[in-house]
């Protein structure tokens, strides 16, 4: 009978976040691919588009005019995918085979920088950081307000991510309900808080940080790493190394760092292909909704979506629809192969 090697057979891998697992077939990696290629993004910007809904001085679609802004720019989406308006409900008639309910909420739109033709490991670290404190400000302001129990902070990064819009940009949705990811980290985080009276994600740390093969950066407050259970092929995890539930408890040093860390890691991820890496980010912190809680560690996600090169992306389809998400390339690979990639954006080494 063989021997069990983590890096050649296919096993699956537990996400203790969500209570699932992940299928991984790393012999699958070298497999020929003969699937679909993506076109590459056009990289050629203007720093500044007029036809860019998102410029500094431009027409939004719905008429207001962009200040002339020169740092980070908030405002209201103009196509909300959540409304503010309370909303009566009645119960009553609710067939329990159809069950929905009002949902409330708000949707920001984050313009990070008024260059057009930039990304964030292209900014400065000054830049880098004032979009951390505006993302500090939106959770305060939004989180307090009464009826807004979560403020979820996110950015779509390419065409291949849905993104419209390839100015620098993110959003923020607030909304009265735990959204359906978040509801199962908070379970499962209180679960272990109650059961061990101690913090899921500072033990797991601990344990990737003592095992260091998935960690990908480090510095004196903040982990990059890939996890364990990653799905996407070059997945990483950003993990504060102090007990914070969230972003508006970072001190000066920490946004320093976390800036810092943020533009590495971007910074490898477009190195890692040599073009602007599409992926989708969002941060992970405590609701809002007024209570205690020390089971949340402040944390990042980003799923990017290419697989073997710039042109070709992981699809979950399939298996992953039917039966549990998948992946072929470990991720001990992933992280070594990041690791190992330069902080430095290529395009600054071909200047």
């Amino acid at each position: 009978m063989k021997r069990f090697e983590i890096n050649e057979d296919p096993h699956r891998r537990f996400n203790p976040l969500i209570n699932e697992w992940v299928l991984v077939s790393p012999h699958r990696a070298k497999r020929p691919w003969q699937g679909q290629n993506e076109a590459v993004a056009d990289d050629d910007r203007p720093e500044c588009d007029p036809t860019c809904y998102l410029c500094p001085g431009n027409v939004r679609a719905n008429g207001e005019v962009n200040p002339k802004y020169n740092s980070s720019f908030v405002f209201e989406n103009d196509f909300a995918a959540l409304k503010q308006e309370e909303i009566v409900f009645d119960k009553s008639v609710m067939n329990p085979f159809f069950i929905a309910k009002p949902e409330r909420g708000i949707a920001r739109v984050v313009c990070f920088s008024p260059k057009h033709n930039i990304t964030l490991p292209e900014m400065d670290l000054p830049t880098i950081e004032d979009i951390i404190k505006t993302w500090q400000k939106e959770y305060s302001d939004l989180g307090n307000i009464d009826y807004i129990n979560y403020v979820q902070i996110f950015e779509n990064k390419g065409s291949v991510m849905g993104c419209s819009n390839p100015h620098p940009h993110g959003q923020i949705w607030a909304q009265s309900s735990l959204p359906t990811q978040i509801e199962k980290t908070q379970n499962s985080l209180k679960s272990y808080f109650d059961k061990n009276k101690s913090n899921l994600l500072l033990d797991y740390l601990a344990s990737e940080l003592e095992a260091k093969e998935r960690i990908v950066i480090e510095n004196e407050h903040f982990v990059a790493l890939v996890p364990f259970w990653a799905i996407w092929p070059f997945e990483t995890m950003i993990i504060c190394k102090r007990h914070i539930t969230k972003i508006t408890d970072f001190n000066n040093e920490e946004v320093a760092a976390f800036a810092i860390l943020l533009k590495q890691l971007t910074a490898k991820y477009d190195n890692l292909f040599e073009t602007s890496f599409p992926y989708s980010s969002g941060i992970h912190q405590a609701p809002t909704d007024g209570e205690s809680h020390p089971e949340w560690l402040f944390h990042m996600h980003f799923y990017p979506p290419l697989l073997r090169s710039a042109t070709i992306k992981k699809f979950m389809v399939g298996y992953e629809m039917m039966g549990e998400s998948q992946r072929d390339i470990t991720a001990e690979k992933s992280a070594q192969m990041l690791r190992d990639l330069s902080d430095t954006h290529y395009k600054t080494t071909k200047q």
